[in-house]
């Protein structure tokens, strides 16, 4: 096997440079670093990023976060525990060896040892798995501990590597040894918390790049990103900070690309304790545990008015926890009005004609805006008559004391990483325990929503697990277990004569980045 080093991916720049000008080359503005170049160390954004332009998995994620055939054509349920897959033939990796069963296997044992040391390792992503088989040089057979219907969705996260890396360290991978896929570029280079450099891999199996060579570079400051693209620096950013998305738009030589992220911002509150540290009524008892009194809040909240003023437009108002065209979303579930009159007269009805007080708990450093989003929700609040008071604390605070239950009323966020509705109903809105609803702060409880959940968890059928998943939300949103608010925007500026779909995961990739 041929490795790719950086020293000689440079040298051979050197032959390239009188060819320059003929070149198709994109540059690249990222808002973070990448961290490794091994695709199964750490799992976080920027890394997993990086790595879908140079590695596949079985299956991709599209757009919206679906699944795709990539290096597996079709597959199918043998048993409940047995799913088979059938590959892509003719495929190649960088170094030219050939994409085989072998490789699938190699790479999924990998994935335990690539974990070790790893922050936030892959392998919960194969822990289901019990065996995995080379069936035929095209046919992979996988086992699992149980039914697991969401195998696919963990499969796209595993990046296919040649079998004779399996041993390959993180060390070697991000010495710039073995960084082999067969994604659409490949590697040359990179310079840890500046730069990456990769270059089309002209034996894609699927449709060619648009680009010779692609430049990544890191820009963690905003305001220096702004000014790369605003220079002409660099063809395209990410994640365009709010205070400047006015600006961008107003040139006539960019174009902003904003879309639902996977994200959603929502509210939890306190409906376990009779008596709540932070929620009072005239009685001393907590009106959070009303459901009338969950409505109201909601009708108080002007959702587009968040979204345009403090926002700067870089979200989508919510009314349940997954964003359209996602596996579980209710199309019947609409996002709630701003009704203020409505939300009066639910709290006369609850009991609480002249409101009562509250106090509400937020973040001022995990979220774009996170405080600026709480004071305007309270001030929503206290239209109603809900005596609202804000307290904004830096993550590194909040978050403990929330989950130690110090507050009544609090802002969180949930990213739906899974690509579907369970990857967030379950952390924030399952009944709390051992192994269950870890995230789950209001400690709201209803023995149907969890049923639903549990069955869906359990359920191979795609048809069947969705209606699932659309009855635990429909339960979930009926009682207001939380209260959605918005999805936080993924953006990107581009210059004019480039195009991008954008992604709900965020990820910039170039492949899907197109001339027009």
């Amino acid at each position: 096997m041929k490795f790719l080093t950086i020293a000689a991916a440079l040298a051979a720049s050197v032959f390239a440079v009188p060819f320059a000008t003929h070149a198709k080359d994109l540059t690249v503005g990222l808002a973070a670093s990448t961290t490794s170049m091994d695709p199964q160390f750490y799992v976080v954004g920027p890394n997993s990023a990086m790595a879908r332009n140079i590695f596949d998995g079985l299956v991709n994620q599209d757009a919206k976060q679906q699944i795709q055939p990539a290096l597996a054509v079709s597959w199918q349920t043998i048993d409940d525990t047995t799913w088979e897959f059938k590959l892509r033939p003719n495929v190649k990796f960088h170094d030219g060896s050939d994409f085989t069963a072998e490789d699938v296997v190699a790479s999924i044992k990998r994935v335990p040892l690539a974990s070790t040391n790893s922050p936030s390792s892959f392998a919960a992503y194969v822990k289901a798995i019990t065996e995995v088989t080379a069936v035929d040089p095209l046919t992979v057979r996988i086992k699992t501990d149980g039914p697991t219907p969401l195998l696919l969705n963990n499969l796209s996260r595993i990046a296919i590597l040649p079998a004779e890396m399996e041993k390959t360290t993180t060390e070697e991978m991000n010495s710039g040894k073995g960084v082999v896929g067969t994604g659409p570029f490949k590697f040359v280079s990179w310079t840890p918390d500046d730069n990456v450099v990769v270059e089309r891999n002209d034996g894609y199996w699927g449709e060619k790049a648009a680009w010779d060579k692609v430049t990544f570079r890191v820009f963690k400051n905003s305001s220096a990103r702004v000014a790369a693209i605003l220079s002409g620096d660099v063809d395209m950013i990410e994640s365009i900070p709010t205070a400047d998305t006015r600006k961008l738009q107003a040139s006539d030589k960019l174009k902003v690309v904003n879309v639902a992220g996977n994200r959603i911002m929502y509210l939890h509150m306190d409906q376990d304790r009779e008596v709540s540290p932070f929620a009072k009524g005239p009685d001393g008892k907590n009106p959070l545990l009303k459901p009338e009194v969950r409505r109201a809040l909601s009708l108080s909240i002007n959702r587009e008015a968040l979204v345009d003023r403090i926002m700067d437009g870089q979200g989508v108002p919510a009314g349940q926890v997954v964003p359209e065209g996602y596996f579980g979303y209710d199309p019947s579930i609409k996002v709630d009005p701003y009704d203020p009159n409505k939300a009066k007269q639910l709290l006369a009805d609850a009991g609480y004609p002249e409101g009562f007080s509250l106090t509400f708990h937020a973040s001022n450093d995990r979220y774009p805006n996170d405080s600026k989003v709480a004071q305007a929700i309270g001030q929503f609040f206290s239209r109603i008559g809900v005596k609202t008071e804000v307290a904004t604390l830096p993550g590194s605070v909040y978050f403990t004391r929330a989950s130690a239950l110090e507050f009544s009323f609090i802002m969180g966020g949930a990213a739906v990483e899974t690509g579907e509705a369970s990857g967030v109903l379950g952390p924030i809105l399952e009944t709390y325990g051992e192994k269950a609803g870890q995230g789950n702060r209001g400690r709201y409880s209803n023995p149907e929503f969890d049923k639903a959940l549990t069955e869906a968890r359990r359920t191979l059928d795609d048809t069947r697990r969705e209606e699932l998943l659309r009855k635990a939300t429909e339960i979930a949103m009926t009682d207001l277990g939380v209260i959605p608010v918005f999805y936080l925007a993924n953006t990107w500026a581009v210059k004019d004569g480039l195009s991008y779909e954008g992604r709900s995961d965020g990820y910039t990739l170039p492949y899907y980045v197109k001339p027009n």
